[in-house]
């Protein structure tokens, strides 16, 4: 259970989840008080493909991967999520096991909510199910376009993507260049040479705090031009 004084800290932090805000008020406290706050150091499994999928969970601080292994072993990263991201929702409909290993990729604080409650919360408003049901949809979109840029777009557009989506609203990628090449799926030597291209092209910057981008509309068009060829 949640411990008393988080409690309000903890359904403000749900209103921001895109399925919770669908919610009233009364079944958001609810689920709040229902639910079990974790913590996933960074580096540790929340949970690996296969396990029973007996809970969903909120993320409320931190980074989260979504990310399978190859039958060589090779860790492959299909996603990462902030906050207030839903964690484990397709096991809450279907009371299927885990399709993916999920870690942090730093400290991360966690809401776990029972399968149980979710499925009372969903079952008494309609609505929030519908929600769920199209956050559903728009991740097989968002899982469908990945899979399409990695087999259509060259190194350069991979990375400029990559630093374009990791960086949002910010001027500055903080990632080191080991994780980035493991995201694109490229090595870290290749990745270090392009980057190092860009820095004399003037796009970006690279210096202790990370990679800052300098001009993100030739980026926008390294990736339309990788796209088009």
């Amino acid at each position: 259970m949640a411990e008393k004084h988080d409690i309000h800290a903890v359904e403000a932090a749900l209103a921001k989840a895109e399925l919770m805000a669908a919610l009233s008020d009364a079944t958001r406290s609810k689920l709040a008080k229902q639910g079990q706050p974790i913590v996933v150091e960074s580096g540790k499994l929340l949970f690996a493909k296969g396990d029973k999928g007996d809970a969903l969970y909120v993320l409320l601080e931190g980074e989260i991967e979504v990310r399978t292994s190859t039958e060589a072993g090779k860790d492959v990263r299909i996603a990462s999520l902030k906050p207030y991201a839903l964690i484990g929702e397709m096991a809450v409909l279907d009371g299927g096991v885990r399709s993916a290993d999920i870690a942090a990729i730093r400290k991360s604080r966690l809401l776990r909510i029972g399968r149980d409650q979710a499925i009372a919360a969903l079952e008494s408003e309609p609505k929030a199910l519908l929600k769920l049901i199209a956050e559903l949809s728009k991740r097989l979109r968002h899982a469908d376009a990945a899979l399409e840029d990695a087999h259509t777009l060259d190194l350069g557009g991979r990375l400029a993507l990559r630093l374009l989506e990791e960086a949002g609203d910010g001027p500055t990628v903080t990632l080191t260049q080991t994780e980035i090449a493991r995201r694109i799926g490229a090595s870290r030597e290749k990745v270090n040479r392009k980057l190092h291209e860009w820095v004399d092209e003037g796009w970006i910057n690279m210096g202790r705090a990370g990679i800052k981008l300098v001009a993100r509309d030739k980026l926008k068009a390294l990736i339309q031009e990788s796209r088009a060829t």
